[in-house]
C-alpha cells in the first residue's frame, strides 16, 4: 500500500503525522493508498485490511448517501469538513470530525488528504450535559408544579371580601413572584367583633411564604382564643424568635378589631405603615405603629401598644403592606404614605369595590416599571 503513495506526498504526510490525528490519503478513485497508525487504531484494522479499498466499503448502506454527498461536495469545492463517524471492527462507531482536501501532483493526478479528529470525549461530555439538562428540566417542571400548588394554597389564605352586618370589606393580595411573604385576614369573632390584619414577612419567594404561612396559622390560633391584640403580637414575636429561631426573617403587621356594638376600632401596628382612616369632611387620619418590627427583640411590643378610636357611619379604614407605598416614579420619587393617603382620600367617594380598584390602578400608574414587592390590602367601610 505504501509503495503506491507518490513520493512528493511524503512531506505532506510527515506534517500531518505530527497533528495527532488519523490520516488517510486516497487516489482519484477514492481508494485508500495510505493510512497512518492513529487512523488504523481508530478503526481497529491493519494496513492490509484497508489497502486499496474505498471508505464507502466500511459503512452500512443507509449511511452511504450522506457520505457520497459529502465526497461529491469535496470534489466540487476542493475542501470539505463535516462531522461523521468511523466504523470499528467490533461494530462500534467512533465519532470524528472529517476534513478532506484535494491536492494535485506534478503529473496532474488528484489525491485526497483526509484527516480524522476523535471527538468521542466531546460527544460523551455533550451526552452527559444533555442528560443533566434533561434532569434539570424535569426537576424544573416538578418545582413549577409545586409552586403552582403552593400558590393555590397561599391564595386560599388570602383575605376575603366580606359583608358583616353594616360593615363591608374589600380585600386584595398579589405576590410579586409565584408566592410571597405577605398575608392578610378578615375574621369575624362572634356577633360583635371583626378582626382585620395584614402582615409582611421580609424577603420574597418560597422561604418567606413558608414563614408567612406559619405566622398565619399561629395568628388564627390566637384569634380563636379571643386573645387581645397586644398579647397576640407579643406571642407572635416570641413564637418567631424562639420557634422559628432565624435572624434572617423579620415581619411587620397592622391589625384592627372592630367592636360593632360599641362602635369602636382598636388598632395595633408593629413596624408597619400606618392604617388610614377616611372620615367625611376630614383629612385622612393615620394610625401609626407604636411597636417595633417583630422577630428580633423580645420587648418589641410596648405596654401601650394599641390605639382606640370611635367609628361612625361612612368611616373607611385601609390596612396595607408597603408594596403600595414603596413605589418610585420616573423621577425616582417615592409615593410613600402621604402619596397613598392622598389617593385613598381622592377615591373615598367611590363605592368600596371601585375605590379598591382605583387605588390599585393609581399606584400602578405612578410606578415606573413592574411591581417589586408583594401587595396586600384590606379596605373596610362602616355603614
Amino acid at each position: 500500500m505504501e509503495s503506491e503513495r507518490p513520493d512528493w506526498l511524503a512531506d505532506v504526510v510527515g506534517v500531518l503525522e505530527t497533528l495527532n490525528q488519523g490520516v488517510v490519503i486516497a487516489d482519484d478513485c477514492h481508494r485508500m493508498i495510505h493510512a497512518n497508525e492513529i487512523f488504523l487504531e481508530m478503526v481497529d484494522r491493519t494496513s492490509d485490511e484497508i489497502s486499496g479499498r474505498t471508505a464507502a466499503e466500511f459503512f452500512p448502506p443507509e449511511d452511504l448517501p450522506f457520505l457520497n454527498e459529502r465526497i461529491a461536495l469535496g470534489e466540487s469545492t476542493g475542501h470539505n469538513r463535516f462531522e461523521f463517524y468511523l466504523p470499528q471492527k467490533n461494530g462500534s462507531r467512533l465519532p470524528v470530525v472529517v476534513s478532506a482536501k484535494r491536492v494535485e501532483d506534478p503529473d496532474g493526478r488528484e489525491f485526497s488528504v483526509i484527516t480524522f479528529t476523535d471527538i468521542s470525549e466531546q460527544k460523551r461530555a455533550e451526552n452527559e450535559l444533555r442528560e443533566a439538562n434533561k434532569q434539570l428540566e424535569t426537576r424544573q417542571r416538578e418545582i413549577e408544579a409545586e409552586l403552582v400548588l403552593a400558590s393555590r394554597v397561599q391564595q386560599s389564605l388570602a383575605p376575603k371580601n366580606l359583608h358583616w352586618g353594616g360593615i363591608s370589606v374589600e380585600a386584595y393580595y398579589q405576590p410579586v413572584r409565584t408566592i410571597g411573604g405577605d398575608f392578610g385576614l378578615v375574621i369575624p369573632d362572634g356577633e360583635d367583633y371583626l378582626n382585620l390584619m395584614v402582615c409582611d414577612v421580609s424577603g420574597h419567594g418560597v422561604s418567606s411564604a413558608l414563614v408567612a404561612n406559619r405566622i398565619y396559622t399561629e395568628t388564627m390560633s390566637q384569634l380563636g382564643q379571643s386573645i387581645g391584640l397586644a398579647p397576640m403580637l407579643r406571642h407572635l414575636n416570641h413564637f418567631v424568635i424562639h420557634d422559628i429561631g432565624s435572624s434572617v426573617f423579620f415581619f411587620t403587621l397592622a391589625a384592627a378589631r372592630i367592636n360593632r356594638s360599641a362602635r369602636s376600632l382598636e388598632f395595633i401596628g408593629a413596624g408597619h405603615p400606618p392604617g388610614i382612616v377616611i372620615r367625611h369632611g376630614q383629612p385622612p387620619i393615620l394610625l401609626e405603629s407604636r411597636s417595633l418590627v417583630l422577630g428580633f427583640l423580645e420587648d418589641a411590643v410596648i405596654g401601650e401598644a394599641t390605639i382606640e378610636i370611635p367609628i361612625q357611619t361612612g368611616d373607611r379604614l385601609m390596612l396595607y403592606t408597603d408594596g403600595l407605598t414603596d413605589n418610585f416614579n420616573s423621577q425616582n420619587e417615592m409615593l410613600g404614605v402621604d402619596g397613598l393617603a392622598e389617593i385613598v382620600y381622592e377615591t373615598s367617594m367611590l363605592a368600596l369595590p371601585e375605590m379598591k380598584q382605583r387605588i390599585l390602578d393609581r399606584v400602578t400608574q405612578y410606578r415606573e416599571g413592574p411591581a417589586t414587592d408583594d401587595i396586600s390590602l384590606v379596605l373596610l367601610e362602616v355603614s
